[in-house]
């Protein structure tokens, strides 16, 4: 009776437990690379505790599989088939049926062609070039741009700019994610060398083509640093403190503390920088985010042969034009990430930053300018302070739904403020050096901007592979508040004589306010094997408005209260743009390659308020795309991609007060070809690239300069035949008989600008050679030895003038870094700048730059003591030259000279892991 009794009670918890849950699993069996199905694969499901199987299917002609009644809970589903590679992963089952969708399988020949290939500390695999971190020595202390520095194929300038294999890189991620928002440099200065496992390089693709797996030729070149697993348990950090010793006042210091803790997917980092020693801060890439320069800028082409942009007319927003390179800055950086995954469905990116800059320079600058026959120079002195603080905060969501469906949000806010004051004082001279005019100019500014964005993108993937679906939207807003004052004092002179005086004393107040919204929505479709096509279409609403009022001072009543019509304006304006895209796309394993166009139907609306003059304007553009590369081995390929792209007229160069309402927009055409391959018998890595662009409509700023008084008009027009071309090529090599790494760079850049002076158009040409040689040695704990060589022509000239304007310069630098007693090193680099004289500055301007440090580690590296002394000759001076259009120029800025600090580091590593132990 018990036995019946128990058998009865087994027969019903079985029955309750098969009938009660009838939970599916279900998916497709496909070829990876054929994309068929496949068919008889054995599809299990495994216990994850002890790898029992639970229950099985094999796939049908179709490659569809369903796995029934299966239990709520955790498994391995693994796939197995005599010609494919195993597919495993873990899926959680609830109660409802779970479909998987589509399961690609690697077939087992495919894989043996994709056997990673290495060779001593590099591996290439695919597109990705990794290097292994230990084997590239640097201190105990080191950050990772020092890491960096020590790879081949990799350069890191003296701005902290990354390039890498000749391109320059957009991305830093750490193990694939953003780290501290999208700026590069804050990974590899703010973490630690030795908490990096390996260096991966590789062209991102859009998140597009990583979506739909069509690639659309759209990438940015991309570090990925891959952390050490010891490292991502417990916590690590560092805190390094330095100060210049037997100093009273005004001593030399930095603060920085870095902080890391890890348990499980979740990540917390936060860093606080603190000093008046270096030159960290913003640059003009991140003012732009503000639309602080999108008035006036021009291209400038140093004597190094390096790009830089400034401002040729009124900035109405007032901000000061800064160089951190130049200057004492006082600084401090600080910032928080938190990043979390749960059930690797979900995924979260939070990351709050603050910046503080108290900046003071004074410059000097001379320049000469052709007019004509005549010859303006002008000296002019600068003196600058500015007190700004910036709050960013980038924070992003995503959420995988299923399988198949996924939704991403994301927004940012950035608050800036700017206090600052800037005096010039300035005369001009004609070529006989008689007085032409002088010039005072206090300008006070309190600027307010604060942009805001936000993001929302839906995807979804069907059954039939490359079958997508994606919605996306978003919105922005930039809102600019500026209340300025201007003192200044311009005297005329005639023949050297006074003939007129005029003084200002103004407040200008600003108010200026944009937003976008944009939706749009892809879909792709395979309809053959390899070949697949898009479509795509936008609509973008922009709106917005510019107001300046202009105040002159009342001595009756005190008070900035006379409005100065002339310049005071009021000004909107409303831009729709719709954009329909169709690409048709070829992608095979060697080959991929696309061909399209997209077509922009814009309208513009534009309102002088203050006029009560409207302008309206229709345009229709057309943007074609193709895009070609060819792996020819594999770690070798060829890239082609042409863009043809529109910009549109700022707001600022839409507005009749200090713009130009009928500007059209400009088109360029650009083209980039690019090469790269590696040979892991002989590590020998070469690398070349060209880029050609030419632009129609370029909007550029047409100046009238008075040659009598050397009074400057700007006013942006619309011309035609600009265009600039580049060509890099990089050969690195190892040099085995003496355990030598060698590079090899040289460039070539020739560039062609339009100008417009006094109403005659004329042309700008900058040529532009270079050749870079890079020497590398080391030992590990005995020497590390570096030496390198920039050497640049420059040819200039221009219609104004027949006279070819050429000089050349050379930069050497050497670095040397010995170890002795084991825990000691001492480390020092030189520095040697020379810049050819020229007819214009007679000035052989040379200058050394010599560096030393001496340090000692304990407790297995953990706390380091130093002692170092900047700028030990007493030579670091900031001298510039530039070559503008018309204009040649030479500028002088303060610079921080010799100093010495004594600092003492502290390395604090994985303190949950030791205190599991």
């Amino acid at each position: 009776m018990k036995k019946t009794v128990g058998l009865v009670t087994i027969f019903l918890l079985f029955s309750f437990s098969v009938f009660s849950q009838k939970a599916t699993i279900s998916g497709i069996i496909t070829d990876n690379n054929e994309k068929t199905p496949v068919y008889n694969s054995v599809v299990a499901l495994l216990t994850p505790i002890d790898s029992v199987l639970y229950r099985f299917t094999r796939s049908g002609k179709d490659g569809k599989f369903n796995l029934k009644n299966v239990k709520s809970g955790e498994y391995i589903l693994m796939t197995s088939h005599n010609q494919y590679a195993d597919y495993v992963d873990m899926i959680t089952m609830g109660e409802n049926e779970k479909k998987l969708g589509t399961i690609s399988l690697m077939s087992k020949i495919e894989l043996l062609r994709e056997v990673v290939i290495k060779t001593g500390s590099i591996r290439i695999k695919g597109d990705t070039t990794s290097y292994r971190a230990s084997d590239f020595i640097v201190d105990a202390n080191a950050n990772v741009e020092e890491l960096l520095k020590k790879l081949p194929g990799i350069q890191v300038d003296r701005n902290g700019a990354i390039k890498a294999m000749g391109e320059t890189v957009q991305k830093v991620l750490v193990d694939g994610e953003e780290f501290f928002g999208d700026d590069p440099g804050m990974a590899v200065k703010n973490l630690r060398a030795d908490a990096v496992k390996e260096v991966q390089v590789f062209d991102k693709k859009s998140e597009l083509a990583e979506f739909t797996g069509i690639d659309d030729g759209k990438t940015q070149k991309t570090i990925n640093l891959k952390l050490k697993e010891d490292k991502k348990k417990g916590y690590f950090g560092k805190i390094d403190g330095a100060n210049q010793p037997f100093t009273d006042a005004d001593s030399r210091y930095n603060t920085n503390l870095m902080f890391s803790s890890f348990k499980g997917k979740r990540k917390l980092s936060a860093f606080l920088l603190n000093g008046n020693t270096g030159q960290d801060g913003l640059g003009w890439e991140d003012s732009e985010k503000f639309g602080a320069r999108d008035n006036n800028i021009s291209m400038n082409m140093d004597d190094d042969g390096n790009v830089s942009y400034e401002w040729v007319g009124d900035n109405n927003d007032g901000e000061p034009r800064i160089n951190t390179q130049n200057g004492f800055i006082k600084n401090t950086n600080a910032g928080l990430q938190y990043t979390n995954k749960w059930n690797d469905k979900q995924n979260l990116n939070v990351s709050p930053k603050f910046n503080n800059q108290i900046y003071t320079n004074n410059s000097s600058r001379i320049s000469q300018t052709q007019v004509g026959d005549t010859q303006l120079n002008e000296n002019r002195s600068t003196v600058t302070n500015v007190d700004r603080s910036n709050f960013k905060l980038n924070a992003v969501y995503d959420v995988k739904l299923d399988s198949v469906n996924s939704i991403k949000f994301s927004a940012r806010t950035n608050f800036y403020d700017t206090d600052s004051d800037e005096f010039t004082d300035g005369t001009t001279t004609g070529n006989d050096g008689i007085l032409k005019n002088k010039q005072q100019r206090l300008f006070t500014t309190n600027s307010d901007k604060s942009a805001l964005s936000a993001g929302f993108l839906f995807k979804h993937k069907f059954a039939k592979a490359r079958r997508t679906f994606s919605l996306n939207s978003s919105w922005s807003m930039l809102n600019t508040n500026s209340d300025n004052f201007l003192k200044s004092s311009n005297e005329s002179y005639v023949d050297g004589v006074l003939a007129a005086k005029d003084t200002i004393n103004q407040n200008k107040i600003g108010d200026r306010t944009s937003q976008n919204f944009s939706a749009s929505f892809s879909y792709s479709e395979p309809i053959a094997k390899q070949i697949s096509l898009q479509f795509a279409y936008q609509i973008a609403y922009d709106k917005g408005k510019n107001n300046y009022f202009t105040y002159d001072y009342s001595e009756d009543t005190g008070r900035y209260d006379q409005l100065v019509s002339s310049l005071s304006n009021e000004f909107e304006q409303t831009i729709i743009t719709h954009r329909p895209n169709l690409k048709l796309s070829y992608n095979a394993k060697k080959i991929n390659y696309s061909i399209g166009s997209g077509f922009g139907f814009t309208s513009f609306d534009l309102l002088d308020k203050t006029m009560d003059k409207q302008y309206k304007r229709s345009y229709t553009n057309f943007f074609p795309s193709a895009n070609f590369s060819y792996k020819y081995k594999s770690n070798s390929s060829l890239r082609f991609n042409y863009q043809g792209s529109t910009r549109q007229p700022t707001l600022d160069q839409l507005q009749p007060l200090v713009g130009n309402p009928d500007l059209k927009q400009s088109f360029t055409n650009n083209i980039n070809i690019n090469q790269g391959s590696y040979d892991m018998l002989t590590e020998t890595q070469i690398y070349q690239g060209l880029n050609f662009s030419t632009t129609s409509n370029a909007i550029i700023y047409s100046r009238v300069i008075d040659p009598e008084t050397a009074k400057t008009v700007s006013r942006p027009i619309n011309t035609n035949g600009n265009f600039s071309g580049n060509f890099y090529l990089g050969y690195g090599l190892k040099i085995k008989k003496l355990d030598m790494r060698a590079d090899f760079s040289p460039s070539f850049g020739y560039n062609k600008s339009v100008l417009s002076i006094n109403d005659k158009m004329g042309s700008a040409k900058n040529l532009n050679t270079g050749l870079s040689v890079y020497l590398s040695k080391f030992k590990q704990k005995q020497y590390d030895i570096s030496l390198s060589n920039r050497f640049s022509f420059n040819r200039n000239s221009t219609s104004q003038n027949d006279e070819i304007k050429s000089f050349n310069t050379n930069n050497l630098n050497l670095d040397i870094g010995v170890f002795f007693a084991e825990k000691w090193k001492i480390a020092t680099d030189y520095n040697l700048n020379t810049r050819q004289k020229t007819v214009d500055f007679q000035d052989n301007l040379t200058n050394q730059l010599w560096n030393a440090r001496l340090q000692r580690t304990f407790k297995n590296d953990e706390f380091t003591a130093y002692f170092m002394v900047r700028d030990i000759l007493n030579q670091n001076i900031g001298i510039q030259r530039n070559v503008y259009e018309n204009t040649i120029s030479q500028e002088q800025n303060d610079r921080l000279r010799r100093y010495a600090m004594i600092g003492f580091t502290w390395n604090f590593k994985n303190g949950g892991e030791k205190a599991k132990k």
